[in-house]
């Protein structure tokens, strides 16, 4: 299901987590070639995605958790 990105922290290893309009929270690394997300790696980047949509797969799981 699509969840709107409402704020950001970092998790205990310093990776950017999108925290989620639902509660939940997804990761928004920066790994290329894999993963290409260089908006992830600045404050401005970040807040440029505030509001914008991602698949949350928590929400996708028949029971939500």
């Amino acid at each position: 299901m699509e969840r709107k990105i409402v704020d950001y922290h970092q998790d205990e290893e310093g990776d950017w987590v999108a925290d989620l309009e639902c509660g939940h929270s997804q990761h928004v690394r920066h790994q290329p070639p894999f993963i290409n997300r260089p908006w992830v790696v600045t404050a401005e980047g970040r807040k440029s995605r505030l509001g914008r949509v991602l698949n949350c797969i928590q929400c996708d799981s028949k029971d939500g958790n």
